[in-house]
């Protein structure tokens, strides 16, 4: 790859010089908006950011609701762009391979130039676009940001000779293909980890570190059998739960310089870790007279409320001392009254696959699945003597950080190969870079 000879300034400060010969030409001029309703018969279609736009239900990460009446929805044509007004700002748009319908709040254009549309497809979720469409959309949250066709309109995009443009997409077609290939492989390689880690947890929380130990049945069919001085009791007969914050809107959690602003455990903190980080707290305000429940050190946390039944009753813990701390709505903290229980080993058999089974039955819902606090107190938990749940707990933090040290490494991994593709689009669809034919 090279660059061009000749350079113009393209009139536009992010896209700054383009090749002398490529065209510059408003979105106007690109594309018109339709919107054409009452179809039956046709797939839903869905777009994603990583993925562009796909049938709905080829994956099954899309948790948004069809409505059962459809007669609004709009008809997209092989060969249309459609943009997802509210996530265009993260890249969500693209070229449809296929006929379907997509939301009512969805852009669906039509092109007006006879262009190679993959070549726009790239140009348009590139790292130049993107940060504009954040710029142009209107709203006070970002998940209610909304991108109109109006002010999408006004953008310029560039128009390489056709022949030029098929080039590129061969190139970048070819290029990405490969990338892809091999955060797929990373993807699958982090999968294989993160069962081998949960593999091991269930393995040890539910038989030991004694492979000659005497067994009984536990009773309980995921379980199987348990060492024999094991004891078996209800999760809500060894401590107490309680609920997160109550009463507060989201000014609350938006004030950022209010004095009393305090510090809480947020969803996702509890959903990524083993043990609760600090660098991961946020801000809520929380005033004097409220009487909300405080976290304390060894307090174990569950998630109550989730779209998938692997994460429903994920649990975490704080084994850092804290001063005022709070938790989220959604979430349940749980304290330990028995001395005989040692809260880091409870956790780490309430992260166990045969746990999290355990749990998940008790799920109920429809577009999320919630925990009943009573189900939760119900579920039965293994405890072994305290010494030997010491040991167990020393095992598992030596064998899981391995794994985990790994995983952070694989991702980082894939962080990379996706900042490499995304830069390398950017730099061949905006001309910074030259595509030759012996590429």
């Amino acid at each position: 790859m090279r660059k061009y000879e000749l350079y113009n300034y393209s009139g536009f400060d992010w896209l700054g010089e383009t090749p002398s010969h490529w065209k510059v030409l408003r979105m106007c001029y690109m594309f018109k908006p339709v919107s054409i309703k009452n179809t039956s018969g046709e797939i839903n279609l869905s777009v994603y950011r990583d993925y562009g736009v796909i049938p709905t239900d080829s994956r099954d990460d899309n948790h948004n609701v069809i409505s059962e009446d459809t007669s609004n929805y709009k008809l997209v044509e092989k060969g249309d762009f459609v943009m997802n007004k509210m996530k265009c700002w993260m890249g969500s748009l693209g070229l449809s391979d296929y006929r379907g319908i997509v939301s009512p709040s969805y852009t669906v254009m039509k092109p007006l130039r006879t262009n190679n549309h993959k070549y726009t497809h790239y140009l348009l979720r590139s790292k130049q676009y993107i940060p504009q469409y954040k710029r142009l959309s209107y709203g006070v949250r970002e998940g209610q940001w909304d991108l109109r066709f109006e002010d999408f309109r006004e953008l310029p995009c560039l128009i390489p000779p056709l022949s030029e443009q098929q080039k590129i997409v061969s190139f970048l077609d070819t290029k990405t293909s490969l990338i892809d290939s091999l955060i797929e492989k990373t993807q699958r390689k982090i999968e294989l980890l993160k069962e081998k880690r949960t593999s091991i947890i269930s393995e040890v929380v539910t038989k030991g570190l004694n492979p000659n130990v005497e067994m009984k049945d536990s009773e309980v069919k995921w379980i199987g059998e348990i060492p024999f001085n094991w004891k078996k009791i209800s999760l809500g007969k060894i401590g107490n739960l309680y609920g997160g914050l109550t009463g507060k809107s989201g000014d609350d959690f938006r004030s950022e310089n209010n004095p009393m602003n305090k510090p809480f455990i947020p969803f996702t903190n509890i959903f990524n870790n083993t043990y609760i980080s600090k660098n991961h707290f946020q801000n809520v305000v929380v005033e004097k007279h409220e009487n909300q429940n405080k976290v304390k050190k060894f307090d174990l946390f569950f998630l109550m409320s989730s779209e998938e039944y692997d994460d429903l009753g994920k649990s975490s813990i704080i084994i850092e001392d804290v001063d005022e701390l709070y938790l989220n709505s959604f979430c349940k903290g749980f304290r330990i009254i028995k001395n005989d229980v040692y809260p880091l080993f409870l956790n780490y058999q309430l992260l166990g696959d045969t746990h999290k089974k355990l749990i998940s039955t008790e799920g109920n819902g429809f577009t999320r699945i919630n925990l009943r606090q009573d189900r939760l107190k119900e579920t039965p938990v293994f405890i072994p003597p305290l010494l030997e749940q010491k040991q167990i707990v020393e095992y598992l933090d030596e064998q899981t950080q391995k794994i985990d040290k790994t995983i952070s490494i694989e991702e980082k991994r894939i962080k990379l190969l996706k900042e490499y593709s995304q830069s390398l689009i950017s730099e061949v669809v905006t001309g910074k870079l030259k595509v030759t034919t012996d590429e």
